[in-house]
């Protein structure tokens, strides 16, 4: 199966880069030409624009940074539509909007091609070794043609169902990984002024029923002081909005999710959009006048479970 990849970033160069480990034949495009130049380098192809790409593939990934560009790659003039035709699947790995993707995959159907959602959880150390879990949403046929490939993108693989249900899953889980990470920087700084002690605090909530995901990862680069998750305030906010802007059309009266909002908006506000996700501790930091700091804890997190097979996870009925 030929494919491009539109979108080199975080998570998009990773997924990417397992592709090309991989051996498939893989055409890439990204604004940042030295990132280009590295997949080339290691022998993937140069995507001259994504009409071209999906042209000379079977398979077309976009992962960017908003639905808005998206849209744009999408509906440009040399744009995936341009190109598109009977039997061309484009899988949308962005974390985006149900409605958006919806709206966009309809195009792409009108065009005979195969439009599914397939956004990505599990954090980028883990999409760097080709482990992270995959939502992914539209017609099963066009699902078990692109398993092969998200086998290899992915450790755990879940069919959601139509069309956009894999990226109202995505927002959701964003959505609650946010939630949890306010909690355990409330958490670590109530502890500090406490008096207790911060690593011991950490391996408290471990072995406990407040364990996480979040915990396990973002509370380790939390203590070290270096917050990179490589994730950022800017894509939480985004997130977050995406998840109660779903909330919203369903007639959902939302009590947490507006507030998590308010709070990364300060943040952004304070440290930036760019800032590392897991930083919006400072606020409790700079309020009570501590630093919640440990040691013994890593700068980022690194996958260390090896690289195998992906498989599909079966929804229990």
């Amino acid at each position: 199966m030929k494919i491009g990849f539109i979108g080199l970033g975080n998570v998009g160069g990773k997924l990417a880069g397992s592709l090309l480990r991989n051996g498939f034949d893989l055409t890439v495009r990204d604004l940042n030409e030295q990132t280009v130049r590295a997949f080339i380098e290691k022998g993937a192809n140069f995507g001259e624009s994504p009409k071209q790409m999906v042209e000379s593939s079977d398979l077309v990934i976009t992962c960017l940074p908003s639905p808005a560009v998206s849209a744009a790659v999408m509906e440009g003039q040399d744009g995936i539509l341009a190109g598109m035709s009977a039997g061309k699947i484009w899988a949308e790995m962005s974390t985006s909007d149900e409605a958006e993707v919806i709206r966009l995959g309809e195009k792409v159907q009108n065009l005979d091609g195969e439009p599914m959602d397939c956004p990505v959880s599990g954090g980028c150390h883990r999409a760097a070794t080709g482990n992270i879990s995959i939502f992914a949403g539209g017609e099963r046929s066009t699902f078990e043609k692109m398993l092969p490939v998200l086998k290899v993108l992915g450790r755990r693989i879940l069919h959601t169902g139509k069309l956009g249900s894999a990226s109202v899953l995505k927002v959701l889980t964003n959505y609650l990984a946010t939630a949890n990470l306010v909690s355990l920087c409330e958490a670590f700084t109530t502890a500090k002024k406490a008096g207790m002690d911060l690593n011991t605090t950490y391996e408290a909530i471990r072995i406990s029923s407040g364990n996480s995901f979040v915990h396990e990862t973002e509370s380790q680069v939390i203590l070290n002081g270096s917050r990179d998750i490589n994730f950022t305030m800017d894509l939480v906010i985004k997130d977050v909005g995406l998840f109660q802007a779903i909330a919203e059309r369903q007639g959902v009266p939302l009590e947490v999710s507006p507030l998590l909002i308010d709070i990364f908006k300060d943040g952004k506000k304070r440290y930036g959009s760019r800032e590392w996700s897991p930083n919006i501790v400072r606020r409790l930091e700079e309020s009570c006048g501590t630093e919640v700091l440990a040691l013994g804890f890593p700068a980022e997190i690194v996958d260390d479970e090896p690289e195998k097979s992906g498989e599909e996870v079966i929804v229990k009925r």
